[in-house]
């Protein structure tokens, strides 16, 4: 249920982000859903193994270049998903950062609330 939960928030906050910027297009909720699908495939499966292998430079950088990894899966998944436009690399990166916002907002919001009453 956890996993259903998250997968409709990055849906709605990808059509939310999608809409703000205009290098990024995806052309309906579908799309959204099925994009939201593969990042979270992406980033369990391939992000981990794009970061061991540029530990070098993720240490150098002190951690900034894993949004440059980040923005790489948007890139990589525009290939994937059909109806997913993403005009160049600065595009995807802007995305991702906003990305990442709208989630943590959206995830805030939908959290229940504590109600325990002693």
């Amino acid at each position: 249920m956890n996993f259903i939960f998250k997968l409709v928030i990055s849906t709605l906050a990808i059509v939310v982000t999608a809409s703000i910027l205009p290098g990024v297009s995806i052309d309906s909720p579908w799309t959204a859903l099925v994009l939201a699908a593969t990042l979270a495939f992406l980033n369990a499966i391939v992000k981990p193994l794009m970061i061991i292998l540029t530990i070098p430079i993720t240490i150098f950088t002190l951690g900034l270049f894993l949004i440059f990894i980040n923005a790489f899966i948007i890139l990589f998944a525009t290939y994937i998903v059909d109806g997913f436009h993403v005009n160049n690399f600065w595009w995807a990166f802007l995305f991702g950062i906003i990305l990442s916002l709208v989630t943590s907002i959206f995830e805030s919001i939908g959290k229940p609330k504590n109600t325990d009453q002693e």
